[in-house]
């Protein structure tokens, strides 16, 4: 039997599992989504771009759903807070996902310049948003949500949806869909040839260029941030109550795990070298091993903000004892377990699935290919 601090450790780490799990596997088909206007150019072009997804994006979105579900049973007050207090912008996400399913779908059904068009820049919506929004997020998490707890625990968020688009909330922002571009484009080229092989290429690296400086900047600007320290004694082993601590916030909160624990460097060293070696190797034609350098690069990149951040969840700004940890957010001992073994049982037919999915779907797609299938491509 795990006890209970041990799942809770456990359960903050497969969270962050399946956030980059989602990053890596949802985020190069929204990055391809982000650069299909920009390096397609006709009609054709444009066709073989959304063929590089179109069979197992819908596959791929199964990782923000289960995303989603493990926050809400694993860490029920992060999610009903965040849910809450982040409402507008996800409503936000959730309308720029709208455009993905009908777009696949509709976008080559019928024979008309301006209907196709018209659904790309609706894909380029579905694929660009959803990561700008999730990096501005990440960025207010870091500086401290406003919201707080009344006596039964029912969560008041007091901020607007605009006061979210701060600096440096969008400065993160721009972290991850430089990231999320970079992923695509790194796919892009690995699935296509030619001149829209050098387009993907091309944007690649520059978005490689733009999250190295971004993440850098974001990094240097954050010793300056007032973080979040816990105070009191702390016991792993309580039932949650999040009001039961107390919290100060100091400036240089959020480097304090790097100086206890130097190894945690070498996650923003990935998430730079990650990054710098993928476009190398995407100059030099290495497609997959680009692509596996870029999911390196987004390991580093989430990582850095998880070991930022720990024990941390989502720390408040104006009710700084309300803020939601590791320790005291979560679910109980035999809801953990339960999900834990659950887990452990699925979790490799997923990925021996997903494996052979994507085994039977590997090659170029051709412009030759897109003709030859008229119908029965996207």
């Amino acid at each position: 039997m795990i006890d209970y601090p041990t799942l809770k450790i456990i359960w903050w780490l497969l969270v962050g599992v399946l956030l980059v799990g989602f990053a890596i596997m949802d985020g190069h088909d929204m990055g391809v989504g982000t650069l299909l206007p920009f390096v397609g150019k006709s009609d054709l072009e444009r066709r073989v771009v959304i063929n590089t997804v179109g069979p197992h994006w819908d596959g791929n979105q199964v990782w923000f759903i289960t995303g989603g579900g493990a926050i809400f049973a694993a860490w029920p007050l992060v999610y009903a807070t965040a849910f809450s207090g982040f409402y507008w912008a996800m409503m936000a996400v959730l309308w720029a996902l709208f455009f993905r399913p009908v777009g696949f779908d509709y976008r080559s059904k019928i024979h008309n310049a301006t209907w196709r068009s018209t659904w790309d820049w609706g894909l380029f919506i579905g694929g660009a948003v959803p990561p700008l929004i999730f990096g501005v997020a990440f960025g207010n998490l870091l500086q401290g949500v406003p919201f707080g707890f009344d006596a039964y625990l029912v969560s008041t968020y007091t901020g607007s949806f605009w006061q979210l688009l701060n600096p440096f909330a969008l400065l993160a922002g721009v972290v991850s869909s430089a990231m999320i571009t970079l992923h695509g484009g790194a796919y892009l080229a690995h699935r296509t040839e030619g001149v829209i092989q050098a387009r993907a290429v091309k944007g690649a690296v520059g978005a490689a260029l733009v999250l190295v400086t971004a993440f850098v900047a974001a990094g240097v600007w954050l010793q300056w941030i007032p973080g979040f320290r816990i105070s009191s004694v702390v016991d792993p082993a309580a039932l949650p109550d999040p009001m039961n601590k107390t919290v100060v916030r100091e400036a240089g909160a959020w480097m304090a795990n790097y100086g206890r624990q130097p190894l945690l460097w070498l996650l923003p060293a990935l998430g730079v070298g990650g990054a710098l070696l993928a476009a190398g190797l995407l100059l030099a034609r290495r497609t997959l091993t680009a692509f596996v350098a870029s999911a390196l690069a987004m390991l580093g990149v989430i990582g850095t903000a998880g070991a930022s951040m720990f024990p941390f969840i989502m720390p408040s700004s104006t009710m700084p004892a309300a803020s939601l940890t590791v320790w005291d957010s979560v679910s109980t001992p035999m809801t953990l377990g339960i999900m834990f073994w659950a887990t452990v049982l699925l979790m490799p037919f997923i990925v021996v699935y997903t494996g052979w999915a994507y085994r039977v779907m590997r090659g170029k797609v051709t412009a030759a290919y897109i003709q030859e299938n008229d119908h029965a491509a996207y």
